[in-house]
């Protein structure tokens, strides 16, 4: 069997299905592997004639998806500590009426920053635009949107494009439920049947252990797709997000994503999710 699957260049996604993709997981199916932003997996979820059998997307989209595609308990993002930052040029700056760079309208990381602006900034920002990852920091370095929402590696280098980190919508979504951040998820098409469904997550779950029990294994495949990162920039990445819930989403990570999908639906901002939505076979 060779299933079609699409995940991002990101050090997490990397090192998670290194060992999977390399054919060393026993039992597994083989990968045809595609790397895409999360942006466009999200859309390609969405659309759900791509042709992929995994993706790897944001947890807001999930309530568009679910018909068609099944939560894997594993391999996906979701920790403590570790969430989306928004970022300025000068410290304290007041977003209202500003315009914010946003890396997708259906990333988890603009859900969780709709929930805190919705708090924080009364009347609510003004433009919101979409750029790809890497664009974001330098549009907001150079003028050309007044605030950027950050994820991943930004978290240890926006210090050095000459950012402020104006709020942390981890430490927000964190203080406020008391539950884990819930941003990027592992799903496959339920037509694929429960039994290779279960194959899927124990097969990802495998792909995680195998990683952390020789994390120099993966290092090429991660380096070679890092687009010039820091290799200490890519373990911080990896120890960030490569957690306890990427092996097992277990009560506590459930509990997050219903929370995350349930406040947001409550706010008008996603749709309400059925009771067996987020089940799995």
């Amino acid at each position: 069997m060779q299933l079609k699957i699409a995940y991002s260049p990101c050090p997490n996604d990397t090192f998670v299905f290194d060992a999977w993709a390399h054919g060393r997981v026993p039992g597994a199916p083989r990968l045809d592997v595609t790397f895409a932003d999360i942006d466009v997996t999200n859309g390609w979820a969405e659309g759900g004639t791509d042709g992929h059998d995994v993706l790897k997307v944001s947890y807001a989209v999930l309530p568009w998806i679910l018909d068609e595609y099944a939560l894997l308990p594993c391999g996906g993002a979701l920790g403590r500590g570790c969430g989306p930052l928004v970022l300025t040029r000068e410290p304290g700056l007041d977003l209202r009426g500003k315009t914010v760079a946003v890396p997708s309208e259906r990333s988890t990381a603009y859900l969780l920053f709709r929930l805190w602006a919705a708090e924080t900034v009364p009347g609510g920002v003004g433009e919101v635009v979409v750029l790809p990852f890497h664009e974001i920091m330098p549009a907001v370095r150079d003028g050309k949107v007044d605030a950027g929402l950050v994820i991943h590696e930004a978290r240890f280098t926006y210090g050095s494009y000459g950012l402020h980190c104006l709020a942390d919508m981890g430490e927000h979504w964190e203080s406020t439920t008391g539950l884990p951040i819930p941003l990027g998820a592992i799903v496959a098409r339920r037509s694929l049947g429960a039994d290779t469904l279960r194959l899927l997550a124990d097969s990802a779950r495998t792909s995680v252990r195998m990683a952390w029990d020789d994390p120099a294994a993966s290092r090429p495949y991660v380096m070679e797709h890092a687009q010039e990162m820091d290799p200490k920039v890519a373990d911080q990445h990896i120890g960030l997000y490569v957690n306890e819930f990427t092996a097992d989403l277990g009560e506590n990570g459930y509990a997050a994503v219903r929370g995350l999908l349930t406040r947001a639906a409550a706010e008008g901002l996603v749709p309400p999710l059925g009771p067996d939505a987020l089940s799995f076979p």
